[in-house]
């Protein structure tokens, strides 16, 4: 079965299951740029489509019906993702609805969803970016893929950190972060060096490492 025939019996296995308008929601609605998304991203990066949920209803602050583009629900970790058009975005668009897209967007977040948006030029032409950001962002709530000890999984928050600090990261900072000693920090960077996710950087004579910056190939740590 390719992968067009599988999304469309993954889309017809929901409507079965559903009724009244989250039903009618998947069988008139236009699905192209989610379709797009689960052949380009979703289906390259899972190869699945366990605890996805197209058309999502959830309710806003005003408790009014919601349909996000996909749902994915593995147990406690809620994610929403919505494919946005530029065109549609903006010409449909006015301040009204604008406050009212963040603030729902802030009220689902305290109702404990994370909410992830990809434009539809993204999913369409650099569908490997999306695949790169969105594994990120999976990679610190599921299980696939995950440190199988203690020592990888300070490795990997070591990484998200030098990530936040702009690609570059002194010891010190990790020492004072994280509180570690040093010889904990010089084993934890030497390891990530070895990998290849960080390189030092050298000055002085003596050529000493005076900080660390992410490799050009880091992006492949999230595979």
């Amino acid at each position: 079965m390719g992968v067009d025939q599988r999304i469309e019996a993954f889309v017809q296995e929901h409507i079965k299951r559903r009724k009244g308008e989250r039903r009618g929601r998947l069988e008139r609605g236009n699905r192209h740029a989610e379709t797009l998304f689960l052949r380009n991203v979703w289906w390259p990066l899972r190869g699945d489509f366990n605890q996805l949920h197209p058309e999502y209803e959830v309710l806003d602050w005003r408790g009014r019906s919601y349909f996000a583009d996909f749902a994915y629900l593995p147990g406690p970790f809620k994610l929403l993702i919505e494919i946005k058009g530029y065109g549609a975005h903006v010409s449909d668009m006015d301040r009204q609805k604008f406050s009212n897209e963040l603030n729902r967007e802030t009220f689902l977040c305290a109702m404990g969803y994370q909410m992830i948006s990809f434009s539809y030029d993204d999913v369409e032409r650099q569908p490997e970016l999306c695949m790169t950001l969105l594994r990120m962002v999976l990679s610190r709530y599921t299980g696939s893929g995950a440190p199988s000890g203690r020592g990888l999984l300070a490795e990997k928050e070591i990484m998200r950190f030098v990530i936040l600090r702009a690609g570059n990261v002194r010891p010190k900072d990790i020492r004072t972060h994280f509180e570690l000693d040093a010889r904990t920090v010089r084993k934890l960077l030497g390891s990530l060096q070895d990998k290849g996710w960080i390189v030092p950087v050298k000055r002085g004579e003596g050529k000493r490492i005076v900080q660390y910056e992410v490799a050009l190939n880091v992006l492949d740590y999230w595979e």
